[in-house]
């Protein structure tokens, strides 16, 4: 059977009001969050990507595994995570996963470049660094290779150890600068498990500096 013909104003007004219906159901679609790199948004931080069950923020390691790297590689309390895991120039997180990581100097809740500028850098685990000056887009970065773990990190305006000097968790090993790809001086911190990316966040990457 066929229904009775729609004049031309009655179809227009049908994709019209179906238009209006597509808009409003993808608006209010669920949207991913990304965070911003810079300058010095501190994003809430994002659900654990990496070892379900086992996370730890504690900065004290993750149970059974005492060559994992663990803690906050700035040690500071006032740490700000200004890029999240596996967001942005993050993604996808196999090959670019990590965390930027910078400080709020003045207090007011946001990371600062003149409060992150050449702070030190303390190796989270112990291992030998490698060491790749000029690189790109990582520019200074150095990498150290431990027992089933590698942590990496970039960006540095300077070195306070040599290509294959073995390393102990918590030694100076540079400095945070701005070096590659960086439109602000922060740490790109990355957590790696027997060649696997994993989730810095679940090392204690945002320890409030007691590690």
């Amino acid at each position: 059977m066929i229904g009775p013909e729609r004049s031309p104003l009655q179809t227009a007004l049908l994709i019209f009001a179906i238009a209006i219906v597509a808009y409003l159901l993808f608006q209010n679609r669920t949207q991913t969050t990304v965070f911003s790199s810079w300058p010095g948004n501190n994003p809430q931080q994002p659900k654990s990507a990496g070892i379900a069950g086992s996370a730890s923020q504690t900065g004290r390691g993750l149970p059974g595994e005492p060559n994992a790297p663990y803690g906050n590689p700035l040690q500071s309390p006032h740490i700000k995570l200004t890029q999240g895991y596996g967001v942005g120039s993050h993604a996808p997180a196999e090959i670019w996963g990590g965390v930027d990581l910078a400080l709020d100097g003045n207090g007011d809740g946001q990371a600062d470049p003149q409060g992150t500028e050449g702070v030190p850098i303390y190796a989270t685990h112990s291992g030998t660094a490698q060491v790749k000056p000029d690189t790109w887009p990582a520019g200074n970065y150095l990498a150290i290779q431990g027992d089933g773990y590698k942590t990496a990190y970039a960006h540095l305006s300077r070195y306070n150890v040599e290509d294959g000097q073995h390393v102990e968790r918590g030694e100076i090993i540079g400095f945070v600068g701005a070096t590659g790809q960086a439109n602000g001086p922060h740490l790109h911190y990355e957590v790696w498990k027997d060649g696997v990316n994993v989730n810095p966040l679940d090392y204690g990457a945002l320890d409030g500096g007691t590690n």
